[in-house]
């Protein structure tokens, strides 16, 4: 009969009460995890789990202030802005100093308008504002666009008091405002055929209200139907006091018109007005009463006469407007005008099926990536690996005291509301890339059992009590550990910094697994064994052993491999060049390109030719990127299509109401009818977004290289440092390049798993660095090349079965994954082979070169610590 010290088991009350509180929080703030209704379908209980909008479908903008127009603007009201250096500057600086608190209030109250349940309405930097629309109908998509923008800026401005002189003056010549030509059907103008391009040039705005104007007091201005009218630059009265908007249809001729109500105040300036200028008012002694102008949003409307004193502070908005137009405009009217005009930057939709497609098949990966990993611990690791796999049930179980950790610590680097952090307990949104994170890190989480189980296997070699071998097997794997996860925590913090919306997602799902993964590896599979092996017993634990006494020369053959590595790195990266110079939109995706990305499904016995889409498409975009994707059952394939057109480059002349997707759709329709297309997703990126997002996925790049250098080379040396981030370029080199020669387009979501690749490669190399820092102070007969040689030999089993589970992991991403979750799994299958062969045979060599084959003068490291 054995005994188990008793010190040991007083130690571990600890560990049981930190787990007991962690399962009691995860509990907290997750239950419960899906929203709870009634026999009637009524909300009782609103669920903890918030699924962003790539799971269950709607639509995302993002906006920015539109500081040209809005310069057009200033300059328009005050021509003289522009006479003094730098004043049109401080004016825009002046009318954005407290903009974004008014815009986000304002957005507010139109969407509410609109009757969407659950919107997200976040501001951000540089005056930009994301507005998330979950399962808002495709319909109501153009819509909800049209209502964001909207400025909704209400102005009562006087008309010349000669304007009918003057415009029958101007009409008796040929002179016509820019972009303009007579019209044949009414007494005014009609847009000309280069209107488009015209229109698009700076400073169009101000010099199309300066047309012809008799002073500078005076702007030209033209309604729906193209009459001209001289109105003052001056604003009477403004929608500030305008207290409610109705639409109204006129009972005789079945017109409708918007209605409105000012308040007091408003009501009295309008009184004053129109009493003023009446027939022979105190300010207008003519028999005739002035024109009115009402402006909305810079368009003139109407510009009815004044025939007399309205005290009521009613008047209306007349035009030929549909139903929805004039339900639209009294909205935006209601909420209130934006102090500055706004611009789509960004859009995304996804089809409420596409997202409960992605969130069933995001279910299944997870499954049979977690039925891979553990039946392979099982079955190699006998107990130890059931000890392994009850932890990587707890991974799940604690995931949410996990997610919400993450999410408060990443929330440091970048404030991101929707993510919780900031002290907040709330589960941060789910999103489609994080359940691929999620998937990914049941691969990467039994990694640190394996460190210490192949520790404790060399500890029974060594003839010791399995107590004592499962005491320093934990303690001489600590460090490897502790910094492989470290650099891995590290990616995540800059993909939460840099990324945003579904990449943040990611970053806290892999952060969060790393986190919870190192505390069920080290605490509760240490208590396990604790308490149901014999610490006396001398017999080594039944565990299978991929290489018995591995003996490569994997150092030797360095030259070979790095000469290797760079012959498939200069083929692959000269053929993503060339593509990338002669065909961008080939190889980038919109995200970074700016674009349109429309996403179709279609009848599948009726499949159209590539050719044929793109002939359908090539009298509006003959660059549009054609691209089929499979689906795993081949039953339910789509089609990418892909045009640099946007709302943001577009007008409506060339795309009506600027709504690309659908001018695509109504190509398509046109020409293959039997395809019966019908939009799954789009992706809508302006030139702006696609800069930035380059950018940052660069400066993600090299902050992670940075950092990881750093920290390595502050953990080891710098020559260790140096190795390691030429084996990472190689990774994100030959990741990208052969992706690229798949033919799929590099995106964020790429560039997310590159960052990716160079967290988990670095994983691996720091555990054969450890080892090597070790073994140097125990091997001090040999060569500093033959330490190398045999510290790589010493852990090929743990690279073998870590690069083993987590391409299982990966592997169940890519066979349920499509879109970007199928681009991610691909770049991740290339990454995980590259990482797990530049650990051996790239950063190894490199830190060797880097030396020389001399020994670096180390300082004794070694942990012999115990947990």
């Amino acid at each position: 009969m054995s005994t188990r010290d008793p010190n040991l088991l007083r130690n571990n009350i600890w560990k049981w009460l930190v787990l007991g509180i962690l399962a009691v929080f995860s509990f907290y703030v997750s239950n419960p995890l899906f929203d709870q209704k009634d026999a009637d379908g009524k909300l009782l209980v609103q669920g903890k789990l918030r699924r962003g909008l790539d799971l269950k479908g709607g639509t995302s903008f993002t906006l920015g202030v539109d500081k040209d127009k809005l310069a057009e603007i200033l300059i328009a009201e005050d021509p003289k802005v522009t006479n003094t250096p730098g004043r049109l500057e401080a004016r825009i600086d002046e009318v954005l100093a407290d903009a974004d608190q008014r815009i986000i209030e304002v957005v507010r109250r139109r969407v509410d308008g609109m009757g969407v349940n659950e919107p997200v309405i976040q501001g951000g930097k540089d005056h930009r504002l994301t507005v998330q629309l979950p399962g808002i109908e495709q319909e109501k998509r153009l819509a909800a666009r049209q209502s964001i923008q909207s400025a909704a800026f209400l102005e009562f401005r006087l008309v010349h008091p000669r304007n009918d002189d003057l415009v029958a003056r101007l009409l008796s010549t040929d002179a016509c405002p820019e972009g303009y030509v007579k019209s044949t059907k009414t007494s005014g103008y009609e847009k000309a055929p280069d209107f488009a391009e015209v229109s698009s040039r700076r400073g169009y705005q101000a010099r199309f209200s300066s047309f012809r104007v008799p002073d500078t007091h005076y702007a030209f201005m033209m309604d729906n139907e193209g009459r001209p009218y001289f109105v003052s630059r001056k604003a009477e009265l403004t929608g500030d006091s305008l207290t409610s908007a109705r639409v109204d249809r006129d009972p005789i001729s079945s017109k409708l018109s918007i209605g409105f109500q000012l308040d007091s105040k408003g009501a009295a300036t309008f009184a004053t007005l129109t009493r003023n200028y009446k027939a022979h008012g105190p300010r207008n002694p003519g028999n005739v009463g002035r024109q009115l102008a009402i402006i909305l949003d810079g368009q003139l409307y109407s510009a009815p006469v004044i025939n007399g004193e309205i005290p009521s502070g009613r008047g209306e908005i007349t035009g030929n407007f549909t139903p929805a137009e004039a339900q639209q405009l009294a909205n935006v009217l209601n909420a209130g005008a934006l102090p500055a005009p706004l611009k789509i930057l960004a859009e995304s939709t996804v089809a409420p099926t596409v997202g409960e497609d992605a969130v069933n098949k995001g279910l299944w990966a997870a499954g049979l990536g977690f039925a891979l990993v553990a039946l392979f611990m099982v079955f190699y690791y006998w107990y130890c690996g059931l000890a392994a796999d009850v932890a990587l049930a707890l991974d799940f179980l604690l995931l949410p005291s996990a997610l919400v950790i993450a999410a408060n610590v990443l929330g440091v680097f970048a404030r991101d509301a929707s993510m919780g952090g900031g002290g907040s307990t709330v589960l941060p949104v789910l999103t489609l890339p994080g359940i691929a994170g999620l998937v990914l890190t049941l691969g990467m989480a039994v990694d640190a059992n394996v460190l210490i189980y192949e520790r404790i296997r060399e500890e029974f070699k060594a003839n010791v009590t399995a107590g004592t071998a499962i005491k320093n097997g934990y303690a001489r794997a600590f460090t490897a550990i502790f910094d492989s996860n470290i650099t891995t925590i590290i990616t995540g913090a800059i993909l939460f910094t840099f990324g945003s919306g579904p990449v943040r997602g990611f970053a806290i799902t892999l952060t969060a697994g790393v986190i919870i993964s190192m505390f069920t590896a080290l605490v509760v599979t240490r208590l396990m064994l604790d308490h149901t092996v014999d610490p006396e017993s001398v017999k080594p634990f039944r565990m299978l052993q991929a290489f018995k006494q591995p003996s490569f020369d994997f150092v030797g053959k360095g030259k070979f491999t790095v000469a290797v590595s760079g012959a498939i790195i200069v083929v692959s990266l000269a053929v993503f060049a060339i593509r990338l110079v002669n065909k961008p939109a080939s190889v980038l995706a919109v995200d970074l390109t700016g674009g349109t990305a429309i996403t179709f499904s279609f009848d599948q016995e009726a499949k159209p030719a590539e050719g044929d889409i793109r002939k359908a498409l090539d009298a509006f975009d003959n660059g549009a990127v054609v691209q089929y994707q499979k689906s795993l059952d081949g039953k339910s394939d789509t089609v990418l299509v892909k045009t640099s057109y946007t709302a943001d480059n577009v007008t409506e002349d060339v795309v009506p109401n600027k709504d690309v997707p659908a001018k695509v759709q109504g190509l398509l329709d046109a020409a293959l009818p039997s395809a019966k297309f019908a939009q799954v997703g789009v992706d809508e990126v302006g030139s702006v977004v696609g800069e930035d997002l380059k950018k940052s996925g660069t400066k993600a790049v090299c902050f992670s290289l940075v950092a990881i250098l750093i920290y390595v080379a502050f953990r080891f040396r710098f020559g260790f440092g140096l190795g390691a981030i030429v084996a990472l370029a190689h990774d994100a080199l030959i990741s990208l390049g052969l992706f690229s020669l798949c033919g799929r387009q590099v995106s964020l979501i790429v560039i997310t798993a590159l960052l990716t690749i160079i967290g988990y490669s670095v994983n691996d190399t720091v555990v054969i660095f450890d080892r090597i820092r070790e073994d140097m102070h125990r091997e001090g007969r040999l060569t500093f090349k033959e330490v190398a040689n045999a510290s790589i030999n010493r852990t090929l089993s743990r690279t073998f079965i870590t690069s083993l589970t987590t391409f299982f992991a990966v592997l169940a991403l890519f066979a349920f994954g499509d879109g970007m979750v199928y681009d991610f799994a691909l770049t991740m299958l290339f990454g995980v082979i590259a990482g797990t062969y530049s650990s051996i045979f790239i950063a190894t060599p490199v830190m060797l070169w880097w030396y020389r084959g001399k020994r670096p003068d180390l300082e004794d490291e070694a942990k012999e610590g115990s947990l």
